[in-house]
C-alpha cells in the first residue's frame, strides 16, 4: 500500500504515513501562516524502500521498546530466545525495537486528515509469534489538526495467556526549525532528574541522579549533546509529560506531550545528522529481564481480553516566553 497523505485544510499542514513500513509517520510539515516547519527527519526515498525503518520518521516500538539482552528472557517459567534471523539486532548482539516497525500494517480506517493502522502479531507477523508469551495487538490513529499531529494508541491482548508488554516511539526531529537558523540555535528540553546507568546501551539496573552533560531540564544546545541515554525521574504537570525543542533564532518550538504512562525517555543524537530523537517509553530498555531480577523497570502486563490506551501529541508553534 502506498503512503497515506494527511492534510489539515484549515492551515495547510500535511503529514504522511507509510503502512508498509511499520505504519511509520515519516513526514509532518506544520504551517504557521506563510512559514512551513519540516518537523520529522527521514531520508529521501524512504517511502520507496530507502533507509532503515528504525532510522527514519517515527518508528513504532512494540511489544518491547529498545533492547532485550541477547534476545533472551524468561516468562512464566518458559525461556524465550528471539533469534537474529527473526528481528533486528544491534552491534552488541541484542534484539532491538520490537516486532512491528518493519512489517506491513493493516489500514482499518482513513480520511483526509487521519489514518488508523492495526498490527496483530498472529496475523501480521505469525513467524514471530513463538518469540513472545502470547498474541498482542497494537492500533495507532494519526490525526492532523492544525499544527498538531495527534497519535492515539490502543494495546490489546487477544490471546488466552497474560503477556508482558512495553511501547515507545522513536521520532526523529529535524533541526533547525527554519531555513534562517542552524542546529546550534536549538535547545533540547526534557524534564528528567535521573538516568539509568548503561553499559553498551543496556541498563545495569542502577538509577542515579542525572549527570550534568545529560541534564536537559533547563535545556541544552543541540551541538553540545552526544547522547544515547535512558532518562527517568520525569516531572509531569497534571499527569502530562512535556518535552520541547526550541529554535531560539527562528522563534519556533516543537512540543511533544504524552501521558504519565511514559516514565522513561531515551534521548538520542544520531551521529552525523541534524536531528534529535526524544523517545517516550512505557518501560525501560530490557525491562523484561530487569523485572525478573526484582528491579522496577516499568514492565506492564495485559490479561486476556484486556486493553490499554494512551496518546502522544506533537505540536509546532511560536516560542512561548
Amino acid at each position: 500500500m502506498p503512503s497515506i497523505p494527511l492534510t489539515d485544510t484549515s492551515t495547510g499542514s500535511t503529514a504522511a504515513v507509510l503502512p508498509e513500513r511499520g505504519f511509520n509517520c515519516y513526514a509532518f510539515q506544520a504551517k504557521l501562516g506563510e512559514v512551513t516547519v519540516d518537523v520529522i527527519d527521514s531520508e529521501p526515498g524512504f517511502a520507496d524502500g530507502a533507509g532503515r525503518p528504525s532510522g527514519n520518521g517515527i518508528p513504532i516500538l512494540f511489544p518491547y521498546p529498545n533492547r532485550i539482552r541477547e534476545g533472551k528472557y524468561s516468562w512464566d517459567g518458559t525461556e524465550y530466545h528471539i533469534p537474529s534471523e527473526a528481528v533486528s539486532y544491534d552491534a552488541n548482539g541484542n534484539a532491538i525495537h520490537g516486532f512491528c516497525l518493519d512489517r506491513p500494517w493493516r489500514v482499518i480506517e482513513q480520511g483526509d486528515n487521519f489514518a488508523v493502522g492495526q498490527f496483530q502479531l498472529s496475523v501480521d507477523a505469525p513467524d514471530r509469534l513463538a518469540y513472545w508469551p502470547g498474541d498482542c495487538l497494537i492500533e495507532v490513529r494519526y490525526e492532523l489538526r492544525g499544527r498538531v499531529l495527534h497519535s492515539r494508541m490502543r494495546f490489546a491482548n487477544p490471546g488466552e495467556t497474560t503477556i508482558p508488554w512495553g511501547f515507545g516511539t522513536h521520532a526523529y526531529f529535524r533541526l533547525p526549525l527554519a531555513d534562517n537558523s542552524a542546529p546550534e540555535h536549538c535547545l533540547i528540553q526534557v524534564p528528567a532528574d535521573s538516568e539509568r546507568v548503561l553499559i553498551d546501551c543496556l541498563p545495569t539496573g542502577e538509577v542515579k541522579p542525572i549527570s550534568s552533560e545529560k541534564d536537559l531540564r533547563e535545556g541544552e544546545y543541540f551541538d553540545q549533546l552526544r547522547l544515547d541515554d535512558v532518562l527517568t525521574g520525569v516531572t509531569t504537570e497534571n499527569n502530562i509529560l512535556e518535552c520541547a525543542i526550541i529554535d531560539e533564532k527562528a522563534g519556533l518550538q516543537i512540543v511533544q506531550r504524552s501521558e504519565a504512562i511514559f516514565p522513561d525517555l531515551v534521548v538520542f543524537t544520531p551521529p552525523g545528522r541534524n536531528a534529535v530523537c526524544i523517545e517516550p517509553y512505557t518501560c525501560s530498555t530490557d525491562a523484561v529481564n530487569l523485572q525478573a531480577q526484582g528491579i522496577e523497570a516499568g514492565l506492564r502486563t495485559l490479561e486476556p481480553g484486556a486493553e490499554v490506551t494512551t496518546w502522544i501529541d506533537i505540536e509546532v508553534g511560536p516560542v512561548v516566553a
